[in-house]
């Protein structure tokens, strides 16, 4: 994959401050990509789909291992001013998964998310879907 182009169509997809991607490999969970910083990508929030916190690697890797696609959101903040999209699911054609996670006031919900980076993918060549 070209990193300039992926991380260009990532930015104009979901590019924020507070986003994290993750791209690995299906199986072993092996990061190969990441927009964002280590810093960004390692924060804690809700869940949304079950009680506690996570961190985007421990959706990434669960997704690694079950190729399952998911979309959550959720509040950050108990007065709803701040939220919380996940996506996460297979790259159509390839045996790469990602995970990503956007938080804030204007956070997109992770179905949207989804939805923008598999475009975003398929701009950059990653995806190898028709």
């Amino acid at each position: 994959m070209n990193r300039d182009d992926l991380d260009a169509a990532v930015s104009k997809a979901v590019g924020d401050p507070n986003t994290c991607v993750l791209i690995a490999e299906a199986g072993s969970g092996k990061v190969l990509y990441r927009y964002n910083s280590a810093t960004t990508c390692a924060r804690e929030f809700p869940a949304c789909d079950a009680p506690g916190s996570r961190k985007l690697s421990s959706l990434l890797e669960l997704t690694a291992k079950d190729r399952q696609p998911r979309a959550l959101s959720c509040n950050t903040q108990a007065d709803a001013s701040r939220g919380v999209g996940w996506a996460a699911g297979p790259i159509a054609g390839t045996e790469l998964v990602y995970a990503a996670m956007m938080e804030g006031e204007r956070a997109f919900p992770g179905r949207m998310m989804a939805d923008r980076l598999e475009g975003a993918f398929r701009k950059a060549g990653v995806s190898k879907a028709p």
